[in-house]
């Protein structure tokens, strides 16, 4: 059986590179990096032009946007889908690090214990998420705040994201290594750039509007991947094919779900295939899907507002308890 198991992700692998899906898409990926250059310069620019206005708070919401899908460039270039060189991999990476102050060596290394490890319990840094409770053995380690947090977690959770962006910069400063004079440099920057251009009130606003909801399209753009899947945990016998599909979910859509989720909507056939660039994904996702059919392995698929109802209903199954009254 285990020989069968083995087999299966290598004939699918050989039906992926005969279709010439792992191929890099170069063309797409400048056009994608120049657009949002484009528009991310733009937008400062006309914060520079504005000057104290609550319309700012308009700009604050496009950077938003325009960082979250600079996120998912240094997320494509860390999992080397844009170059074949491993160095102008790293070189776009950086780059885009230095530009949301997101650590590009930290998030790797983390994002690639998550690929190896999706959703286990003991291997997953994205399973262990102090305010949050993915299991009941997890639920029932909170202490103090962190378990009235927990105990309210379904409800809570949308709020908590909100504040994701700022966790983002606290932990990549603090994880980031040879990265951190870079990473400091970027909050020091932005916060010196923003003050100087508005008064405190609309500077304050601005900072919050624009990393709150940058933080919030990030969570969410996540979220949807792996919660609500199976948790697995020490000793499960899942090849490698069934690890990486069991536990991730796919989410329906056209063109604009493919833009809004960088791609992260076909996370079935990224986790398989992390390489692959992300334009290619929608065609191997056809392939896959049939492959899974044909074998009898579930392929989790359901619409984006379906999928955050499994992660808040998983949520609220997993929160902690109330304690027992004497």
């Amino acid at each position: 059986m285990a020989l069968r198991q083995a087999s299966d992700f290598a004939q699918l692998s050989t039906e992926i590179k005969q279709a010439g899906l792992l191929a890099r898409r170069r063309g797409y990926y400048y056009a994608r990096i120049t657009a949002n250059l484009a528009v991310y310069a733009g937008a400062w620019v006309a914060f520079a032009l504005l000057g104290d206005s609550w319309w700012q708070l308009a700009v604050a919401a496009v950077l938003a946007v325009m960082t979250t899908q600079m996120a998912f460039i240094g997320h494509d270039a860390g999992h080397k889908q844009i170059f074949t060189s491993r160095r102008w991999n790293e070189i776009a990476g950086y780059v885009h690090s230095g530009l949301t102050g997101v650590s590009y060596d930290w998030w790797v290394a983390k994002h690639n214990r998550h690929h190896a490890n999706p959703n286990h319990e003991d291997e997953d840094p994205d399973v262990d998420i102090s305010v949050l409770a993915f299991t009941q053995r997890q639920a029932a380690s909170k202490r103090g705040p962190l378990r009235w947090i927990a105990s309210h977690q379904a409800v809570l959770f949308f709020p908590l994201l909100l504040l994701e962006g700022f966790a983002l910069h606290l932990h990549s400063i603090r994880h980031s290594g040879r990265e951190r004079p870079l990473m400091i440099a970027h909050v020091v920057v932005y916060l010196a750039v923003v003050f100087w251009v508005l008064s405190p009130v609309y500077a304050i606003a601005f900072v919050v509007v624009h990393q709150g909801l940058w933080g919030f399209y990030m969570g969410c753009s996540f979220a949807p991947n792996h919660k609500g899947m199976p948790v697995l945990s020490a000793g499960h016998t899942l090849d490698f094919l069934r690890k990486q599909v069991l536990t991730s979910r796919n989410i329906r859509g056209g063109w604009f779900t493919d833009f809004l989720l960088g791609g992260l909507n076909y996370q079935i056939e990224h986790h398989l295939f992390p390489s692959m660039p992300r334009p290619h994904l929608k065609h191997a996702q056809l392939i896959v899907s049939e492959f899974c059919r044909q074998r009898g392995i579930s392929y989790a698929q359901c619409g984006l507002f379906r999928s955050y109802g499994y992660v808040l209903q998983h949520l609220h199954e997993m929160k902690c308890p109330k304690p027992d009254k004497a």
